[in-house]
């Protein structure tokens, strides 16, 4: 009994009953008691440690979760931020504005609609280039590289009327093109010498579909959708084509084929960084 009142705290009075005897030790007593607190701390520590790893779930999911949000507003440089004007609602839209050309909306009109005209003329061009040196190189044509194709002799006409043919198409085209720019729909009116019968337009000077889509895709949104993504991202991959067959025509006196040959021949030889007029310090 005098051990039993030992472990009681020194300000607490004795209990004013005595304790019935027991048949148990009294050390069975402490033993029990010094189990029991073991338990209940190793309990409270599973607990604390099963809230930490349910705060440290949350935390982990929330940062997946931000990092999705981040990505998925695609740049044209990782994590820069777009222009306000740049909302992603064009198509191609990758936030590439660094001189804020398009801030003001008719600017950004205009410059859309010259992007995917110069995008299409260097697919055009990009093609132009490439596949007569190609069927050249294979023996099936006989033609100069592209940037002596303009001293070629034609036998069907001469250089005047060709430029003068040209000038008259293509000044018909363009002005067209801008005249339904800026007055949309207007080109189905008679007025233009019945070519608004025959080529008629959608409205959107930038799409106009109809004889302009032989093969329908204007028909289903979806899929013009994705064409128009698929027709601007190869059209600025054929303009980065086309600076890069000005300055190869430049610095190597050659077509984009030959600089290609010459490169799969002796690729750590003959490189950009091996041309003195590219790389003029090297």
């Amino acid at each position: 009994r005098d051990k039993i009142l030992l472990l009681r705290a020194p300000d607490v009075p004795p209990h004013p009953h005595p304790i019935p005897p027991t048949t148990t030790p009294p050390h069975t007593h402490l033993a029990k008691m010094m189990a029991t607190r073991a338990t209940s701390q190793i309990t409270a520590a599973k607990a604390a440690f099963a809230g930490k790893a349910v705060r440290g779930s949350v935390t982990t999911r929330a940062a997946v979760v931000s990092t999705k949000v981040t990505c998925a507003a695609k740049s044209w440089m990782p994590g820069s931020k777009h222009p306000a004007h740049l909302d992603g609602s064009l198509v191609g839209d990758f936030g590439f504005d660094p001189l804020g050309l398009g801030k003001k909306p008719e600017d950004l009109a205009w410059y859309v609609q010259a992007e995917l005209v110069h995008a299409r003329f260097a697919m055009l061009g990009a093609a132009g280039v490439l596949i007569p040196e190609a069927l050249t190189k294979m023996g099936v044509l006989n033609v100069p590289v592209w940037y002596e194709a303009g001293a070629m002799e034609l036998s069907f006409t001469n250089t005047i009327t060709l430029a003068t043919t040209q000038a008259i198409l293509m000044g018909f085209a363009e002005h067209r093109r801008i005249y339904d720019f800026k007055y949309p729909g207007k080109l189905n009116e008679p007025g233009w010498a019945g070519f608004e019968a025959g080529v008629p337009t959608s409205g959107n000077s930038s799409y106009p579909g109809e004889a302009f889509d032989p093969l329908g895709f204007s028909k289903d949104p979806a899929v013009l959708e994705k064409m128009k993504l698929r027709e601007i991202k190869n059209g600025r991959l054929a303009m980065m084509a086309m600076a890069g067959f000005y300055g190869q025509a430049a610095a190597t006196g050659t077509g984009p084929i030959d600089n290609w040959l010459a490169h799969i021949a002796d690729p750590f030889h003959t490189t950009v960084a091996s041309n003195a007029a590219a790389v003029p310090f090297l």
